[in-house]
């Protein structure tokens, strides 16, 4: 079974609660990665997760720690996370540079995927910034400089552009509305295989040996609903793009 390496998706929240005179502090946390690990599953992949919580520790420190995965899958986490260690921050020591190592990954036969999300491709107030890192080398697209969110509650509808192995059954149905994007603008040797208001969300590209694409919207509410969560073409989105990650289709 092919196996498929996925870091992000959660977070922890840390609220005040204010009752008058008193007040006192709750704090929770969440994985976001539910209907996208049934997706991997059932496409016949075995899911390994890491949280943000763990990726600094714990994402691979060498290149034969990530060729273990046929393909890897970063989502809504910032490229600090993979940058900056406790060996590196607090011990001031030397450690692996994990979006280099990515790069070395996808040239020598990997399958790359991102996802977007707040701290996705540039971020929230361009937090992410993988535009500085060389994971901006492998993409289908070129990030923005700023802050690259585009927020949508009236609800936006994607569009399929292009027949291709990740948009096999998705072309010509009713997407379900999305809630917003990361914004990037295509690369020449990239891939646009679906817009949103004009701008990517789907698009993949060849790079080195290996294989690049990108999902500029979320797999997970906010940006992805409800409705786009339970759709019964989800599934498809992400088995398509595992299978044409990992050379399924060949």
């Amino acid at each position: 079974m092919k196996k498929v390496l996925l870091a992000g998706e959660s977070w922890i929240s840390y609220t005040r609660h204010i009752k008058g005179f008193d007040s006192f502090f709750t704090s929770t946390y969440e994985e976001g990665i539910q209907w996208i690990q049934k997706s991997i599953e059932k496409a016949g992949y075995e899911l390994c997760y890491i949280s943000n919580t763990y990726a600094a520790e714990k994402f691979p420190r060498t290149l034969e720690e990530l060729q273990e995965y046929d393909a890897v899958i970063l989502s809504d986490i910032g490229s600090n996370t993979l940058l900056i260690t406790n060996q590196c921050f607090t011990g001031g020591k030397q450690d692996a540079n994990r979006c280099r190592l990515i790069k070395e990954y996808v040239e020598q036969g990997g399958g790359f995927c991102m996802i977007g999300g707040y701290m996705s491709f540039t971020g929230i107030d361009a937090k992410a910034r993988y535009g500085q890192t060389e994971i901006a080398d492998i993409l289908p697209v070129k990030m923005l400089d700023i802050d690259d969110r585009v927020e949508a509650p009236q609800g936006i509808h994607p569009v399929v552009v292009a027949d291709h192995a990740i948009t096999k059954g998705l072309k010509d149905v009713n997407w379900p509305y999305l809630l917003g994007y990361n914004k990037t603008v295509m690369k020449p040797e990239g891939q646009l295989l679906a817009t949103i208001e004009g701008d990517p969300l789907i698009a993949a590209a060849e790079y080195g040996k290996g294989r690049s694409a990108v999902f500029t919207s979320d797999c997970y509410p906010h940006w992805g609903s409800p409705a786009f969560v339970e759709w019964d073409k989800y599934d498809d989105i992400w088995g398509n793009m595992l299978n044409w990650l990992t050379k399924k289709n060949r």
